[in-house]
């Protein structure tokens, strides 16, 4: 924010000040991602306070309602003072112009409230024992978008399920089944497929996975694996201790290729992740990539960094995974020591213009040791975009067909880049 202007287009007057969102079944978080990315440029003297109310035991209104009545203190001298009601329950606001002392001593006070008749059940995100975080918004805006943006992805899927959530007595039968079951019949294979090639099929690797869905109808049926972000991330961790186990008794089946596996960054720290390394058979030493997601790499940079040292050692490669376009342009991948990055495919590609796509491309551009792949590609338009802005890698439906039907994937793209046209 230069000098003394005050951006007319994103800043709340002190005569529009609102508490927005604070209502029942109001959420904003389209409404927060749209406010960060507008204002990515000018956030310095921001700050956003975070309550984590889904960490709270009992889910129910008495704690917005709390915030709502106490809030006010603080919200009549501010510059600036924005509230979001997330759709996972938790509450953000964002404000400008209000002492740091005064924002802590209303965020004491409603934690005090809340808790005295309500209990933290597990760590917020930032892996702290507390019930709010106050956070320099500059310095954060990255960790907030990413997290509304999964947010927002666990919604879309509970909105398509019409299960009941998984329950804590659910998980662990499902824990314990884990233990008996062999499931390296459930292992799946995609490729990776290197577009830039002529004349051949060539894949960069092939990511290992076992679907959630075929295991979750298989251990599970009644319930939404995926509704409760705890217990689900507490599932990965376990299935991540089956992938291992598995690959440790074969690896036979994908001799002669580099493989991908999915792991949470705890799992890779483990002992069962040391115990594969020293396990791994020679052929795969430096044909291994670790696929890290962009929430565990953001929530803990600290974990990721001893990762990534670890890596570069050991001689696996990093995959970071399920970036957005927009949150790809804010990362610096040669700091972060990954081979590769994953972006999903979403039709929004198709209209970035202007100064986005200049930055979309600059990013693409800038890198020496890190490749991007466009993933979840299951129509050929995403080839398509692909291969016109120079992301050589890709991965998919789309793809998984091409090849399938033994058609040479650069070929096919090719072809169809004559008759898309946007």
């Amino acid at each position: 924010m230069g000098g003394q202007r005050t951006p007319a287009n994103w800043v709340t007057k002190p005569k529009e000040r609102r508490l927005a969102g604070v209502g029942p079944k109001q959420y904003d978080d389209l409404k927060l991602l749209s406010f960060l990315r507008k204002a990515s440029g000018e956030l310095a003297g921001l700050r956003i306070v975070h309550f984590h109310f889904s960490c709270l035991k009992e889910k129910d209104d008495s704690a917005a309602e709390i915030l709502k009545k106490i809030l006010p203190e603080v919200a009549a001298n501010a510059q600036l003072f924005l509230t979001f009601m997330i759709s996972n329950g938790d509450v953000m606001f964002i404000y400008k112009g209000i002492s740091l002392n005064s924002v802590k001593n209303v965020c004491e006070k409603i934690g005090t409230l809340i808790q005295t008749r309500n209990k933290l059940d597990r760590k917020n995100i930032y892996n702290e024992d507390a019930i709010y975080t106050i956070m320099e918004l500059q310095f954060s805006f990255i960790n907030v978008i990413a997290f509304i943006e999964s947010i927002s992805m666990e919604a879309e899927g509970a909105a398509a399920s019409d299960k009941p959530p998984i329950t804590l007595e659910e998980m662990s039968k499902i824990e314990r089944s884990m233990q008996i079951f062999d499931l390296s019949p459930m292992i799946r294979n995609q490729a990776i497929m290197d577009i830039s090639k002529r004349g051949e099929n060539y894949a960069e690797y092939y990511e290992l996975y076992i679907s959630i869905k075929s295991l979750a109808d298989r251990l599970s049926p009644d319930f939404d694996l995926t509704a409760n972000r705890w217990l689900f991330n507490h599932f990965t961790q376990n299935l991540d201790m089956s992938m291992l186990k598995a690959l440790n008794q074969d690896l036979s089946f994908m001799q002669g290729h580099r493989i991908g596996i999915n792991l949470n960054l705890t799992t890779v720290m483990s002992s069962s992740f040391e115990k594969f390394d020293n396990r791994l058979p020679s052929a795969f030493r430096g044909n291994v990539i670790l696929e890290i997601s962009k929430i565990d790499f953001l929530e803990n940079m600290s974990m990721y960094r001893e990762v990534a040292e670890m890596a570069q050692e050991r001689e696996f490669k990093i995959t970071i995974d399920g970036l957005t376009p927009y949150l790809a342009t804010k990362l610096d991948f040669e700091d972060m020591m990954c081979q590769h990055a994953k972006i999903f495919w979403t039709p929004e590609l198709l209209e970035l213009q202007g100064d986005q796509l200049r930055l979309f491309k600059d990013m693409l551009s800038a890198q020496n040791n890190c490749r991007f792949i466009l993933a979840r590609c299951d129509s050929v338009v995403g080839l398509v975009f692909a291969r016109r802005h120079g992301i050589d890698l890709v991965q998919g439906r789309a793809v998984d067909d091409i090849v399938r039907k033994g058609v040479y994937i650069h070929d096919a793209i090719q072809a169809a880049g004559l008759n898309v046209g946007y």
